[in-house]
């Protein structure tokens, strides 16, 4: 699978709405001081950013450009390592599991939710986000002539899922969580950008 390539340290055109909501969601179910496993950092733009807000990170991918720049900035309050999610039991359960705009690039969406739930110690929260694809919405793209561009398929290292809230219900579902909630970020809820998923573990 082509790697995603990173060029520089600056947070990517989905941070913008998609920090806003994470940060809101933190503040309410985990706030600082407590430790974050990131899954899929990138070059290390929302890392830093928690680590500024008080969080104590470790930030994974599996990209060697992004892990190279976000490295950087590593420091007692940010650990970064090049890893795949198949990697990740050796960093062990956290009380927060985060991943922004991942698991659309991921061939196997259950093989992504495993990792991430088994990453999710008792009683912790997760936080993902992935572009939201709602009937209106995907109705809205065709008719605008944008569907080549919205879901190209010649981007590399480019989208694989396309997630409802009904698909996303049911894969969360399947990995035994009963708790939790979305949260449509970007534009009006039903030309949102990005839905953000908030899990809760039980105890």
């Amino acid at each position: 699978m082509p790697e995603f390539k990173y060029a520089d340290a600056l947070p990517t055109w989905s941070n913008h709405y998609v920090w806003p909501s994470l940060l809101r969601q933190l503040s309410l179910n985990a706030p600082p001081p407590t430790r974050v496993l990131e899954i899929g950092c990138g070059n290390g733009a929302t890392a830093r950013l928690l680590v500024e807000k008080g969080y104590d990170v470790t930030a994974v991918d599996p990209s060697s450009s992004g892990i190279e720049i976000a490295s950087s900035h590593k420091s007692e309050q940010l650990r970064v390592e090049q890893a795949s999610t198949n990697e990740l039991k050796k960093f062990g359960q956290f009380p927060v599991v985060i991943s922004l705009e991942v698991i659309e690039h991921c061939p196997s969406a259950r093989d992504f939710m495993s990792a991430f739930a088994n990453a999710l110690a008792p009683g912790g929260v997760g936080i993902l986000s992935t572009p939201y694809h709602g009937y209106l919405k995907n109705l809205a793209v065709v008719a605008s002539g944008r569907f080549d561009s919205h879901f190209d398929p010649l981007w590399e290292g480019g989208h694989l899922k396309f997630f409802s809230l009904a698909k996303l219900r049911t894969l969360v579902e399947e990995f035994g969580f009963r708790r939790y909630e979305f949260h449509r970020v970007g534009r009006i809820p039903i030309f949102a950008k990005s839905v953000i998923v908030v899990l809760h573990r039980d105890e």
